[in-house]
């Protein structure tokens, strides 16, 4: 048992950096495919669709601090809090950035017809992002909590 308890901690601290990248690939896939279809069936603007196709991309760079956050030495009374804060809060930051890619898609799509909404229309991409930020924070204050943490 002990050995599974401890691959659970493993789990934990690399699951934020997994899960994230996981989810910023499919966000920003997603994205991208609407940016390319905007691109076709525009004259202009081309690096806005660009750049709002990359915002999913931000919940990789989540997941890399908070696994760092969450590297140490860990024990078999550290394992399950550290996989719980990471795996957890890994499946928080790769929904968020489908979801975020998702609204970007559809922020893209509003742009390509309707120039003087694209701002507004991200404001649901931003409330994701948001939400991935508190995860990301909450992750950064329980694994100082834990032993071995700096709490």
């Amino acid at each position: 048992m002990e050995p599974f308890i401890l691959g659970l901690g493993w789990l934990g601290v690399f699951s934020p950096l997994a899960l994230g990248a996981v989810g910023s690939i499919i966000g920003c896939a997603r994205a991208g495919q609407a940016a390319c279809g905007a691109i076709l069936e525009t004259e202009g603007g081309y690096g806005r669709y660009i750049g709002v196709s990359a915002m999913p991309s931000s919940q990789v760079i989540y997941g890399i601090v908070v696994m760092l956050s969450l590297n140490r030495l860990f024990s078999l009374e550290t394992a399950p809090g550290l996989f719980a804060i990471g795996f957890l809060v890994g499946l928080a930051l790769m929904f968020g950035a489908v979801y975020q890619g998702y609204c970007c898609a559809s922020a893209i799509t509003v742009a390509k017809t309707k120039s003087e909404a694209f701002g507004i229309s991200l404001a649901p991409a931003a409330i994701v992002e948001g939400f991935c930020v508190f995860a990301f924070v909450f992750a950064l204050v329980l694994a100082r909590s834990l032993p071995g943490g700096g709490g």
